[in-house]
C-alpha cells in the first residue's frame, strides 16, 4: 500500500489503514517523545495520544509537505503540551550568555556514536533537554520556543547554554 493510499484510507476510518499507519510510525514516533521525556511509559501514553491526534485530524493532511512532517509536528506539539501542563520550566533562571561549542567540542560530538550522545541527552533535566531538541533538532528558534513553553527567549538561551554545558561535562568523562 503507498502512502497516498494509506493516507486515504485512514480519512476514510479503514481499520486496517489505520493499524498499517501505526505500525508504520509508532517506533519513529515513540523517538521523537523518548527525546522529550526520559520516562518510557510516559513516552508511550505521549505517542499514543498523539495517534490518537492523527486519526481525529487526518482529514487537514493535504498533502503539503512530507507526511512524516506533518506526523512530527503533531507529536512535538503533544509532547510540548504535556511538559506546558507539568510545568516543567517554571524552575528555569534567566542568565544572558551566549555559548558556541569550540571546533575541539564538535569534534568529541562527531566521534561519538549515536546511542551514546542519544543516552547523554536522555541524561538532562527536561527543561534542559526539550529546549535542546526544540532548536537543534527541530529548527525552531528562540523566539518561536518561548512562544510555544511560555518562557522567555532568555530562558530558552539560558536552557540551551546549560544544556550543552551539561553535555560537553558528559562528553569529556
Amino acid at each position: 500500500m503507498t502512502e497516498s493510499q494509506l493516507i486515504e484510507g485512514c480519512k476514510k476510518h479503514d481499520s486496517k489503514a489505520l493499524k498499517l499507519l501505526y505500525e508504520q510510525y509508532a517506533g519513529r514516533m515513540l523517538s521523537v517523545c523518548r527525546r522529550y521525556v526520559s520516562d518510557i511509559e510516559t513516552a508511550r501514553d505521549l505517542m499514543h495520544d498523539g495517534f490518537v491526534l492523527v486519526f481525529e485530524n487526518i482529514a487537514d493532511y493535504r498533502g503539503d509537505g512530507s507526511f512524516e512532517g506533518w506526523l512530527r509536528r503533531i507529536f512535538v506539539n503533544t509532547v510540548l503540551s504535556y511538559l506546558r501542563k507539568n510545568d516543567v520550566l517554571s524552575n528555569s533562571m534567566e542568565i544572558e550568555l551566549q555559548y558556541d561549542l569550540s571546533s575541539k567540542e564538535l569534534s568529541i560530538i562527531e566521534q561519538m556514536e549515536i546511542n551514546e550522545l542519544l543516552g547523554c541527552i536522555a541524561q538532562l533535566p527536561t527543561g534542559y533537554r526539550t529546549v535542546l531538541n526544540l532548536y537543534s533538532i527541530e529548527g525552531y528558534s528562540h523566539r518561536e520556543i518561548a512562544e510555544r513553553l511560555g518562557i522567555t527567549e532568555e530562558t530558552s538561551r539560558s536552557q540551551l547554554f546549560r544544556a550543552k554545558a551539561m553535555l560537553q561535562k558528559m562528553m569529556k568523562k
